[in-house]
């Protein structure tokens, strides 16, 4: 497939046009912005070496670590959303590829905790600096009153998708 379709079609809106100039320029920035973090995070994957499911793994493992909590084969199997059977074979590989290791539970003696090697961890820190390293920048020097608008009208898209309330009104 030529990389002009699949760059257009990273934009392409399965909804009705939005009714102004504006908000049309503003849902295609958008787009514009995941389709980015998309292909970073896609490029840091396939740099790594490791499958997609692989990378999220150390990702899902890594922000649990940061977050001060265990994570086991179980919780894993939950967050990628994959059979036990799967995960096991994806911390197979990872231990393999000396990406990730399995150290006992610090209370329970039957379980498992999976801990990410610092390899593993530069990987994906890697993978997601650059993206918000530029969004940071960015963000920062507009004003703060623009700021307050953009996080609220995000926060309320975002919360419209959990809540599956569908379109906004004004």
């Amino acid at each position: 497939m030529p990389l002009t379709v699949v760059r257009h079609e990273a934009a392409h809106l399965y909804a009705d046009q939005p009714t102004t100039p504006a908000a049309r320029s503003a849902v295609e920035a958008l787009l514009r912005l995941h389709h980015a973090e998309e292909q970073e995070v896609e490029q840091a994957q396939v740099e790594s070496g490791l499958t997609k499911n692989e990378f999220h793994a150390i990702r899902y493992l890594l922000q649990a670590e940061r977050d001060g909590r265990e994570m086991g084969p179980k919780d894993l199997a939950v967050m990628l959303n994959v059979s036990n059977a799967s995960v096991t074979k994806v911390v197979d590989n990872l231990v393999a590829k000396g990406q990730l290791e399995r150290v006992p539970h610090p209370t329970d003696r039957r379980a498992m905790v999976l801990k990410p090697i610092d390899g593993a961890r530069d990987q994906v820190d890697r993978a997601y600096a650059r993206f918000h390293t530029v969004l940071v920048a960015v963000i920062d020097s507009l004003p703060d009153a623009d700021n307050e608008l953009l996080a609220k009208r995000l926060n309320e898209v975002a919360q419209a998708l959990i809540d599956d309330n569908g379109p906004l009104r004004p």
